[in-house]
């Protein structure tokens, strides 16, 4: 079974990307700061583009209460997430901190859509935090419920 991410979520990260990859033609400070958010980013976006966002494209499935044996496919994915999960928060934090210069470079360079930009992507990481990631790692416990998978990974007889 293939799990796409949300086309939402697709578009604001390929939207991210291309913002960031302007950010980072700027000479000067700015620049400079861009491709220091961009060196954590790019490995931290190939991540959650691996496992921590295509779960979510089962939300609106699971919603409407339909779960399928194939669903199980979608269980490394979750299982990665919740194994890695404070790695990845670490990654925000290296992330928002290096946006968090950014955002100074710009201010000073007299360049306010560059530090706009970087706190629009300080609420990408917020928003992942709190929503993307919890209900992606949700998903695969659900799956894991509802098909009757224990914590030992065996199918349980007593559905």
């Amino acid at each position: 079974m293939k799990f796409v991410i949300p086309p939402s979520l697709k578009r604001e990260h390929e939207e991210l990307h291309r913002e960031l990859a302007q950010a980072t033609s700027e000479p000067g400070p700015v620049g400079s700061a861009a491709r220091a958010v961009a060196t954590l980013m790019h490995p931290h976006f190939f991540k959650e583009e691996q496992y921590a966002l295509p779960p979510l494209g089962l939300l609106s499935t699971l919603a409407r209460g339909v779960v399928t044996a194939e669903m199980v496919e979608v269980l490394p994915m979750t299982d990665t997430l919740k194994r890695d999960l404070a790695v990845m928060l670490e990654e925000h934090k290296a992330i928002v901190a290096a946006l968090e210069t950014m955002i100074a470079a710009a201010t000073s360079a007299g360049q306010p859509e560059y530090a706009w930009f970087a706190g629009k992507l300080i609420l990408h990481a917020q928003t992942e935090e709190e929503v993307a990631y919890p209900a992606a790692i949700l998903i695969g416990e659900y799956v894991k419920l509802r098909l009757g998978i224990g914590k030992d990974g065996f199918v349980s007889v007593l559905r």
